[in-house]
């Protein structure tokens, strides 16, 4: 093979830096504040102790999150009369950049501390191309996590310990 073999292989690697370049400028100029600005709007809608985060991950990552930071305020009287009831926090709904530009979406399950930590402590939900980042699929992102915290909050009999899965 001769070097000039490469030249073919050399514009495919700069057309791959140069799709890596778009991606994250669209994030930085558009997707980024759609996805905060849908997350607060779901945040002020919908009081039920969560607030919404804009994070600094290691390196150039960035990230956009929504997670229960406290207790719906309705039914903080009700837990109060129980002095052993504890609201775990951290339940969240992150839209992550990575480092080629795509965002990932997942769930992080709250963390209960002096417990054996579970296998299933984050659930992916999907890698997208900013283009792909709209407000539908946004909220359709957070109706899979709340399903995801309602079925961590309350699992279905069949799936404890014990009982055997048909």
């Amino acid at each position: 093979m001769k070097i000039e073999h490469l030249e073919e292989r050399i514009n495919e690697y700069k057309t791959s830096i140069q799709t890596v370049i778009e991606k994250r400028i669209l994030w930085d100029t558009k997707i980024k504040t759609q996805i905060f600005q849908t997350l607060k709007k779901v945040e002020n809608t919908y009081l039920v102790g969560w607030k919404v985060q804009e994070l600094k991950w290691i390196h150039t990552n960035e990230a956009i999150n929504i997670n229960f930071d406290s207790f719906p305020p309705e039914l903080m009287e009700m837990a109060n009369g129980i002095p052993s009831f504890q609201f775990l926090q951290g339940g969240s709904l992150v839209f992550s950049q990575l480092h080629n530009g795509d965002i990932n979406v997942f769930v992080l399950f709250p963390i209960v501390e002096n417990t054996v930590p579970l296998e299933n402590e984050i659930e992916d939900l999907g890698i997208f191309t900013p283009k792909e980042i709209t407000e539908k699929l946004i909220v359709e992102k957070v109706d899979e996590f709340l399903k995801q915290m309602i079925q961590w909050e309350v699992p279905l009999a069949k799936s404890k310990v014990g009982f055997k899965n048909q």
